[in-house]
């Protein structure tokens, strides 16, 4: 059997196909009673609208793509669901696509959604993506609706929500000064990303706040992943480091590692922040202390920022700002 048509519909009911089509559409020249009808008949007959068609016709679709680096990150699984929870009542789909942290995949992800029209797409960069002209320039005669979250781009696009990460990470080393420790060090990410400079600012201010020299060979960019906090790890306790604030729990779990394969007491010998509450950090040993980055409340945050703008509603500010809870734990509890 054929698919059933808006024409079998019309059929059924004796009216114009142009009428059902309206309706289906939600056109307001169709009275409440006739949609009724045809929404009624439609799921008796089994119709199935072709999204892609009405697509073309209305320049857009219903869907919106969302491009995050890794999907197996708790943090941007926690986004999807969030933005998934505001998107899908709203009658909008939406489209994962990842980049591996590779430009190349960004751009290619991004080319492929502006191709099948969708309303709008949400993204957070690639640690490769590091020139915001040339991506800015895929949206150029584009009405698509752009929001970046997590790793932004200033001045691009139509709204940015991300962490307060100065905030974040000034509070996790003022904690540790706290405590007592130190030579405290800090193993940062790509320093050209958004959010590990302002996380790396945020140290230095919290260090130079409380009188306490930032060692530069306790600095170490580009640690982010578990093999680079244990190599890491190594070499700053060579050098005398007593607590690390890491820039991502990954990282944090590395040295754990290395505590342990050494022998090193965590929390009285090394004392140990991370970033990001991964699933992880409260039943590795010692339990880890580290920032809880809300991460749904941003999903859901930038599909909302997406419907506002799409509805043509007042924005005033277009950035917004999440605030990052310290989480304490174990492994920063270093007794007096």
């Amino acid at each position: 059997m054929s698919k059933p048509t808006i024409s079998d519909i019309a059929k059924a009911l004796n009216i114009t196909p142009s009428t059902v089509s309206r309706a289906l559409a939600g056109n307001p020249r169709v009275s409440d009673q006739t949609r009724a009808l045809v929404i009624k008949k439609a799921e008796e007959l089994g119709y199935e609208r072709n999204v892609l068609a009405s697509s073309l016709r209305k320049g857009s679709t219903d869907t919106v793509g969302l491009v995050v680096p890794r999907i197996n990150r708790l943090f941007f699984s926690d986004v999807i669901s969030g933005a998934e929870a505001i998107l899908n009542p709203a009658g909008f789909n939406l489209i994962i696509s990842q980049s591996h942290e590779r430009r190349d995949d960004e751009r290619r992800a991004v080319q492929a959604l502006l191709r099948n029209q969708v309303a709008g797409i949400i993204i957070s960069h690639s640690l490769e993506t590091v020139d915001p002209k040339a991506f800015a320039q895929m949206f150029e005669g584009s009405d698509v609706t752009l929001v970046q979250f997590d790793r932004t781009f200033s001045g691009v696009g139509d709204m940015e929500v991300t962490n307060d990460n100065y905030t974040g990470a000034h509070n996790a080393t003022k904690h540790l000064i706290d405590k007592g420790y130190k030579r405290i060090g800090h193993l940062g990410g790509d320093s050209s990303s958004n959010v590990y400079s302002e996380r790396r600012k945020g140290f230095e201010d919290a260090m130079a706040e409380a009188g306490m020299s930032i060692e530069e060979n306790l600095m170490f960019d580009d640690s982010i992943t578990r093999d680079k906090g244990f190599y890491n790890a190594a070499k700053a306790l060579e050098r005398g480091c007593d607590a690390l604030y890491c820039a991502g729990d990954y990282a944090a779990l590395g040295v754990i590692e290395y505590a342990r394969v050494k022998g090193v007491s965590i929390p009285d010998e090394l004392g140990v922040v991370g970033t990001a509450n991964e699933t992880f950090a409260d039943v590795v040993t010692p339990s880890l202390t580290t920032l809880e980055q809300n991460s749904f409340e941003m999903g859901s945050k930038a599909a909302q920022a997406f419907l506002d703008i799409r509805q043509g509603r007042d924005i005033t500010d277009r950035k917004i700002s999440i605030p990052m809870k310290l989480m304490v734990r174990d492994s920063s509890q270093k007794k007096n």
